[in-house]
């Protein structure tokens, strides 16, 4: 999780330096005196804020409650004197545990886009005997607030709490649904405002050390409900990332403990791959648990390591991300973007992107599967637009890579409503995306995080 130089100021740090330069940054609202340059909107009206401190100014404009900012390149969230002990009963074990804690409350950030919906992101180490609770507060446009909706109970392993999203959370205005913040009735015009984060970092009673928090915030949206979303321009240029390519149902059966084996497991699967294509592997220590038979043992870790009690499934989007920043050097965020254009940016970067997606059989030529939602990777573009993705949902990894008609992609990917099967109306993610990505990135990665809305 660490690293043995300073070079985890993780995602957005060297953005911030880089986009300082461009004539269009300009700071994001409501917090300008600790927050990283954005681009100016360009083109269509932005539909996602993303939001996300890193830096120890970041840490330093929240509200302290026993934590403290650690200074330098790897700046980070610690526990400097707890603030009191707490008893948790973990639901999924029904082992109960003492811990002390301290807490850190971002400062209000006003979205740029009244949201409809709201992700946190979270990258954190946590050593053994520590673990973190990320959670979210919502100002909504009457002026009331949501309750503090815990977002995820989170440690990279699962020796002290099981790692676990939380279930019933709703003030009959808005519900948590697995990791998301959603508004309940979004046609009458409700909207989320702003939001603040809630950051509780636990440790064993009279133990030093504890979590290090690198990166925590929220990607909020609006997207429009929509089944056909508007066709983009190919930018005509090829590109194809070497990404490592895995098939998760190579692992069907194994360990059906973490959703029921491998078949579920495109979530991790996929960032298995993203992973390893930054230079990033479990070591043999981390590995000894799975069974020496079973191929791609790294593909059952990663299962195991994003794996969401609650949820019962791998799927959980911020765990993922969660997990991938877990290895040195790496960052990680949920977000949505608005187009294949801009994902095509990313790409043309260096930087493969993690999509969730869902159609029936026969909307997306060449897939041979209907699904009520998948994660695949797109790692490149063919000269006439198309998808180059390597779909995990493939009998070996050899017949991973594919590539799908821009359009169809374009579609099953962005839009928020569906017809399934049985013709019922369903939900679609709204274009919804794993971003890893070095935590000092160079310059053209930079550039292209930053044109997404990253920053």
């Amino acid at each position: 999780m660490t690293a043995p130089t300073p070079r985890r100021a993780v995602l957005v740090a060297a953005l911030a330096v880089a986009a300082a330069t461009a004539a269009t940054a300009a700071p994001v609202p409501g917090n300008s005196a600790s927050a990283a340059p954005r681009t100016a909107p360009r083109g269509p009206r932005r539909t996602v804020d993303n939001r996300f401190w890193y830096s120890r100014a970041h840490w330093l404009a929240g509200r302290h409650e026993g934590t403290t900012a650690v200074a330098g390149l790897r700046s980070g969230l610690e526990i400097a004197t707890p603030v009191g002990r707490t008893g948790y009963a973990d639901p999924h074990t029904g082992r109960k545990s003492t811990w002390e804690y301290a807490v850190w409350t971002s400062p209000v950030h006003h979205c740029a886009v009244p949201a409809t919906e709201a992700i946190a992101s979270w990258n954190a180490a946590t050593p053994a005997g520590t673990w973190i609770q990320t959670e979210l507060r919502g100002t909504y446009t009457d002026g009331t607030t949501t309750p503090w909706y815990v977002m995820g109970r989170w440690a990279s392993g699962d020796g002290d709490i099981r790692r676990t999203s939380v279930d019933g959370q709703t003030d009959s205005r808005s519900t948590v649904w697995t990791d998301t913040l959603a508004v309940d009735a979004p046609a009458s015009g409700l909207r989320l405002t702003d939001w603040q984060l809630r950051l509780t970092l636990y440790r064993r009673p009279g133990s030093t050390g504890g979590p290090t928090v690198r990166l925590a915030g929220a990607a909020a949206s609006d997207v429009p409900d929509r089944f056909t979303v508007p066709a983009s321009t190919p930018s005509g240029r090829a590109r194809e990332l070497a990404v490592p390519r895995y098939s998760q149902e190579v692992h069907a059966g194994r360990y059906p403990e973490y959703d029921n084996g491998g078949e579920a497991w495109c979530s991790p699967t996929s960032s298995q791959m993203v992973i390893e294509f930054w230079g990033h592997r479990p070591d043999a220590a981390s590995l000894a648990w799975v069974a020496p038979e079973f191929s791609d043992p790294q593909v059952c870790h990663a299962a195991r390591s994003t794996y969401d009690a609650a949820y019962k499934g791998c799927g959980n989007w911020p765990f993922n991300a969660a997990y991938a920043a877990t290895h040195p050097g790496l960052a990680g965020v949920v977000t949505r973007l608005g187009s294949l254009t801009e994902l095509e940016i990313l790409v043309r970067a260096g930087i493969p992107v993690i999509t969730s997606q869902s159609f029936t059989s026969g909307e997306l030529t060449g897939a041979g599967y209907g699904t009520a939602g998948h994660l695949m990777t797109v790692i490149g573009f063919t000269a006439a637009g198309d998808v180059v993705a390597n779909d995990p949902n493939s009998p070996d990894n050899a017949a991973v890579r594919r590539v799908y008609r821009r359009r169809e992609f374009e579609n099953v990917w962005l839009r928020t409503k569906r017809h399934n099967a049985a013709g019922k109306t369903v939900s679609g993610s709204g274009g919804v995306c794993y971003l890893y990505a070095p935590d000092l990135p160079g310059p053209v990665q930079t550039a292209a995080l930053a044109a997404v809305g990253v920053l």
